[in-house]
This record gives structure tokens, C-alpha cells and sequence, in this order.
């Protein structure tokens, strides 16, 4: 596994590869990440991996300089897998050399609403790395995960806006399989009862998705009370939402009807760690 930390090293190992594959990460790497890795490895047979602390997808509030930053772990990890050719690990100098006035903003139909709105400008960041990773590397494909359901939908859309030779691979979100609990970088804030408790995220979304498949209707309703349960368990929610996977907007009588693919996302404060899930209904996203 060979481990470059500039673009030009990067495009120099890449030069007359024929069939590339991108996971972008921003590392402190778990087994949802490895995943990615494995999953990546089936489309192209060189793999590169991406890990990048992206600060201009941080709010001014939000935790960049204290994000989990474990290069060595990550690499030991991905070397132990074997899916990994190549990691691009670079500096903040090399992937932003000067200021970056040139950004990619997203249809705010699609990146003001959840996320983007409790996190305002988020995707904007998300959206300019992944587009300029996609310049350097120049992959066939790119993996990302359905944990983070609405960056997916919103790299899709620019993918297809902007009419990029490639092809977005979505995987489907890890879980702890004992537990159900979603893979995240952040569960590591978790304390041991917070770890027991944050399962109930994931339990609360799957009741919704029970009642919708029982025939459902009230999406107001069952958002309302998924929220109050959680807020009973003591947790601080940001929203439950039932959309439609296709465009993230609330699904209409007649989706529900013709069982539209939907999708349900939560997101969700327990202690000081704020958590996201999401469980889909009806089908899945390809």
C-alpha cells in the first residue's frame, strides 16, 4: 500500500492506472469505513483512499480542531485489510494552496433542509472537497456510505448535474451487529451508558418504519412522537423525518399509497454527542 501526502505524488502512482475507485474519508477509520474499502475493491483494481479533515465543511462551533486525527491507526488498518493500493493523506496546504474562493453549492432544496439546516453551509464544503478530490483523482467510481443518506443524495446530484464520468457506488450504512447501532467516528465520545442508551435512536426510527409498512399514513404524527420518545429517554432531538429517498421531500398521500421508497432520518443530541441515523422503507436507494 503505497501512502502519497500530495497531489502530485498522487497523480504521478495514478498515471496509466485503468480503473480507479475512491472512498473519500476524513479518517479516525471503524469498520463502516472498512466497508467502504471492501465494497470499492469489487468496481476497480486500484483503490484509493482519502483522508482529509475538511475544515470547510466545519461550522464555527463544531469540533475541527479537536476531530479525532489517527493517521498511523488508519493506515495500520487499511495495510491489516489489504483493499487499499493507494492513501492520499494530504495537508491543508496542499489541497487548499490558497483560499478557496471557487465553491460548489448545492440545490438548497436539497443541502438547507436537515443537515444543511442545523449545520448552514455544511454541504458546501462537503460538495467542493468531493469535487475537487474527483479532479485529482480522476476515479471510474466513488463509494459512499448511506450513513450520511442526504451528503449521498446531495454527491449524486452533483455527479449528474455537472455531468462527471463516474459513477457514485452507494453502500448500505454498518451497524454493530449485536447491538444495531449505527458505525461512527463520533460513538468513541460516547460513555458507557451513553453507548448502552444510543441504540434507542435506531430502535425509535425502526418503529416508525413498522407503522408505516402497517399502513400509516400520518407522517406528521408519527414524526411527532418518535421525537417526544426520544426527548421521554432523556435525548435532545434535532428532527425525525419521513422523506421520500428521491428527492428528500415529505412523501404525499399517494406515495404512501403506491409505496413510494422513503427513507427516515433522525438526528439527535445524547449527552453531548449528537448522533445521526437513518432506516429506509419500501425499497432501497441504488
Amino acid at each position: 500500500m503505497l501512502v502519497v501526502h500530495t497531489i502530485e505524488e498522487l497523480q504521478n502512482a495514478l498515471r496509466g492506472k485503468d480503473g480507479i475507485a475512491l472512498v473519500p474519508t476524513m479518517g479516525n477509520l471503524h469498520d463502516g469505513h472498512l466497508a467502504l474499502m471492501a465494497e470499492a475493491k469489487k468496481h476497480a483494481p486500484t483503490v484509493v483512499a482519502s483522508i482529509f479533515v475538511n475544515r470547510l465543511q466545519f461550522g464555527p462551533n463544531e469540533d475541527f480542531d479537536t476531530y479525532p486525527r489517527t493517521l498511523q491507526e488508519d493506515l495500520e488498518k487499511l495495510e491489516k485489510q489489504g483493499a487499499v493500493d493507494i492513501v492520499f493523506a494530504p495537508s491543508e496546504k496542499d489541497m487548499y494552496p490558497e483560499k478557496q474562493t471557487f465553491m460548489v453549492r448545492p440545490d438548497p432544496n436539497l443541502s438547507e433542509i436537515l443537515e444543511g439546516f442545523y449545520r448552514p453551509g455544511f454541504f458546501d464544503g462537503v460538495a467542493t472537497v468531493v469535487n475537487k478530490l474527483f479532479s485529482i483523482v480522476r476515479p471510474n467510481v466513488a463509494v459512499f456510505g448511506k450513513k450520511d443518506y442526504q451528503q449521498l443524495k446531495i454527491i449524486q446530484s452533483m455527479v449528474k448535474q455537472f455531468g462527471m464520468p463516474l459513477k457514485i457506488i452507494p453502500m448500505e450504512l454498518q451497524r454493530n451487529p449485536e447491538t444495531g447501532l449505527a458505525l461512527s467516528s463520533r460513538n468513541r465520545y460516547l460513555n458507557a451508558e451513553e453507548l448502552k442508551e444510543a441504540t434507542h435512536l435506531y430502535r425509535t426510527l425502526h418503529g416508525v418504519k413498522s407503522s408505516l409498512e402497517a399502513g400509516a399514513i400520518d407522517i406528521t404524527g408519527l414524526e411527532n412522537s418518535a421525537v417526544k420518545r426520544l426527548e421521554e429517554a432523556g435525548w435532545k432531538p434535532d428532527y425525525i423525518v419521513v422523506a421520500r429517498q428521491k428527492d428528500l421531500l415529505t412523501p404525499t398521500r399517494d406515495d404512501l399509497f403506491n409505496k413510494e421508497p422513503l427513507v427516515i432520518l433522525g438526528a439527535a443530541k445524547i449527552g453531548t454527542t449528537r448522533l445521526i441515523d437513518n432506516v429506509e422503507v419500501f425499497g432501497k436507494l441504488a
